[in-house]
């Protein structure tokens, strides 16, 4: 039972960071569109203090944007920490253990088949197409 406690303790970290970077971008993208939107209105609201380690002006977007990233991580660790999406965590991390991986052999094989299959399907469209192009704007057009 320790095991699958590690295990499950493991995925949620894993989904936490991912999620937590994806959520960092979006704030620094809100902060980049709140402050085109604030620029010269509200920009200096805050009296021209600055960050010291970032150099970022303490506006009013760069503490809406840091609201939101603040209280977004709050709320992914405690969505994370809930016991059913914990459970489905440790369930497919232990499912993708029991995943026969293929070797690089079959991988490559199976890419040039795939690789072949689409070549030959272009050529076909591509020759289905012009045939059609050729037969409908003669036809049609007379010419």
């Amino acid at each position: 039972m320790a095991y699958k406690k590690d295990q499950g303790r493991y995925a949620r970290l894993a989904a936490f960071w991912i999620l937590a970077v994806l959520l960092f971008y979006g704030s620094t993208s809100l902060h980049t569109t709140l402050s085109s939107i604030f620029d010269g209105k509200l920009a200096d609201a805050i009296g021209g203090m600055v960050v010291p380690v970032f150099a970022i002006k303490l506006s009013p977007a760069f503490l809406i944007s840091g609201a939101v990233f603040v209280g977004g991580v709050w709320i992914l660790y405690r969505w994370l920490e809930s016991p059913k999406i914990a459970d489905l965590l440790i369930e497919t991390e232990t499912e993708l253990r029991k995943v026969t991986w293929p070797t690089t052999p079959e991988v490559v094989n199976s890419s040039i088949v795939v690789v072949v299959c689409v070549l030959f399907l272009m050529a076909y469209l591509a020759g289905a197409d012009w045939l059609l192009a050729r037969v409908t704007s003669h036809w049609l057009f007379g010419g």
